[in-house]
């Protein structure tokens, strides 16, 4: 799809334009997943499931492994459950509410140290930087000591555009008049990192600009 055909800004989760970006992302994003994911039993947890598109495409990759997905708003529970009926994907439980910036979502005991890997993709451009903080403290209590959390998207780094067309795609979303929109700094999220007891494990470069940033547990 040309620059030209591509829908209306737009990041309501079931929007054209999200169903857009995802299509383009999901390939790359899938070839990392079948690196670093466990190739034996375990449970994966995406934030900000949004319409569900990525870890239904996701899931039948890997029969070992049991995906959850999650997010603040309840409006897209059904969309992800039609997906996963839609797709047979039995190994995808029912989504589930979970809102970074309240802890009462998240900070369950019995989850504690359970999940192999956490993903969370295309939400920083959206979303408040200070969304950071509940993500690495979430990531920090429910993953297990070798698990890795995923942030793919397209980021700044220490203060620099890494191309002429994110620094575009920056102009853009702040045109909107939404002060949270805009590329975030790597730097920023490995700041929140650090404070939960995790680090910037990888930095991948992939394609269209973006990155997949692996987080993980300090030794």
């Amino acid at each position: 799809m040309t620059a030209q055909d591509r829908p209306p800004l737009d990041p309501h989760p079931l929007s054209e334009y999200v169903a857009w970006a995802g299509s383009r992302n999901r390939e790359p994003i899938l070839g990392v997943l079948k690196e670093k994911l466990p190739k034996d039993q375990g449970a994966v947890m995406e934030l900000a499931s949004g319409s569900g598109m990525h870890i239904n495409y996701f899931a039948p990759h890997f029969e070992h492994l049991h995906f959850h997905p999650t997010d603040k708003d309840a409006e897209v529970f059904d969309n992800i459950k039609k997906l996963s009926q839609d797709h047979g994907n039995d190994n995808i439980a029912d989504p589930a509410h979970l809102d970074l910036t309240d802890p009462d979502t998240w900070f369950i005991p019995e989850k504690a140290n359970t999940f192999s890997a956490i993903f969370c993709i295309n939400i920083f451009q959206v979303a408040p930087i200070s969304i950071a903080d509940g993500m690495m403290q979430c990531a920090a209590h429910l993953l297990k000591d070798d698990g890795f959390l995923l942030i793919y998207g397209p980021f700044r780094v220490e203060g620099t555009f890494t191309t002429d067309s994110n620094k575009e795609f920056h102009e853009t979303l702040s045109s909107v008049g939404v002060s949270e929109w805009g590329l975030k700094d790597v730097a920023d999220l490995r700041k929140a990192a650090e404070q939960h007891g995790l680090e910037l494990k990888e930095q991948i470069d992939m394609p269209a600009n973006n990155f997949s940033l692996i987080f993980g547990k300090k030794a």
